[in-house]
């Protein structure tokens, strides 16, 4: 006798009660991710969002941190425009900007296509090269940058033995911005270490058949390695672009807190801590700074645009 089992009924089937969800115990896992979240929704609530919704207000009043802040709606902006020493700041910003972060790219660039050959040693010359983007650019290291490029310093002792003109680069308003950008260009490891990661994903073969074509070395890196390392650029061009716009601690500390000499070190940050800390004029700073914001927020708008016509995602991910 063969038992067979009887299926339920679709009357049967849609009586069964559906199996309920148990809403205490997802509260309860909300709950508790929350509390773990909270020492960070508090900072930036206190630490960021809080300022920058302060900062935003104050940029359209006359607040001098001494009395209550006065509404004058545009005046800021108006005022920084016809600021000498703002339009000064913007100049050696700029200049910064364009001189420091392509010489720190391409040293970082030269630097990952050597290391990235199989070599005795290779650990070692990675982290000596790095080494420098771990200290970053802090006081101490500002304090040690002013004494070598002081008047009779090592760098003015090394130049005039090769028959240069001494007398120190940080005195010297044509040259101590120079000495900023030696700095920033000496910090490459951190660019360098992403160019690293982006040249090991590149394909031996593609270069083993561009030789087999006879194409020498420029040309595969002209046709090879670019294009397959290009998100990596378009990275570190956003990421170091960025970066120079927000110097301040280098040629704070360097000029020895006077953004000199002859504002030659007046970066946009320095000018706009000199308005907000020493000046009290607190209101001008926040318009600064939400100037400066707008000003990168356009640029990476550009380079976001630029990517499209050079960047080459397909090919990478190949």
């Amino acid at each position: 006798m063969t038992l067979v089992e009887k299926s339920p009924s679709p009357a049967t089937a849609r009586r069964a009660p559906a199996a309920r969800p148990r809403p205490r115990r997802g509260r309860r896992e909300n709950l508790a991710g929350y509390l773990f979240m909270s020492p960070w929704i508090a900072g930036f609530l206190l630490l960021t969002a809080g300022p920058m919704v302060a900062s935003l207000y104050f940029a359209f009043t006359d607040y001098n941190l001494f009395s209550s802040p006065r509404w004058i709606g545009l005046g800021n902006f108006t005022r920084m425009l016809d600021d000498p020493r703002w339009q000064k700041s913007v100049e050696v910003t700029a200049r910064y900007v364009v001189i420091g972060t392509p010489l720190k790219l391409l040293l970082g660039l030269g630097v990952a296509l050597l290391l990235a050959q199989s070599r005795r040693g290779q650990a070692f010359y990675r982290a000596a090269f790095y080494a420098p983007s771990l200290i970053g650019a802090s006081v101490s290291v500002g304090f040690v940058w002013r004494a070598l490029f002081s008047d009779d310093a090592i760098v003015d002792r090394t130049q005039s033995l090769f028959g240069f003109d001494a007398g120190g680069w940080v005195g010297d308003p044509d040259r101590v911005l120079y000495s900023l950008v030696a700095l920033t260009v000496w910090q490459f490891g951190a660019p360098m270490v992403i160019f690293l990661a982006g040249l090991k994903q590149v394909p031996r073969e593609l270069y083993e058949a561009a030789e087999m074509d006879g194409a020498g070395a420029l040309r595969r890196f002209w046709s090879i390695t670019l294009p397959m390392i290009s998100p990596v650029l378009f990275f570190n061009v956003l990421l170091e672009t960025i970066h120079s716009f927000q110097i301040f601690g280098s040629a704070y500390v360097v000029s020895n807190t006077s953004c000199g000499p002859a504002d030659a070190t007046l970066v946009y940050t320095c000018y706009l801590y000199q308005q907000g800390f020493k000046n009290a004029q607190m209101g001008f700073a926040s318009a600064m700074a939400w100037m400066l914001l707008l000003a990168v927020a356009l640029v990476t708008a550009v380079l976001f645009w630029s990517q499209k016509k050079w960047v080459h995602y397909e090919e990478a991910a190949r």
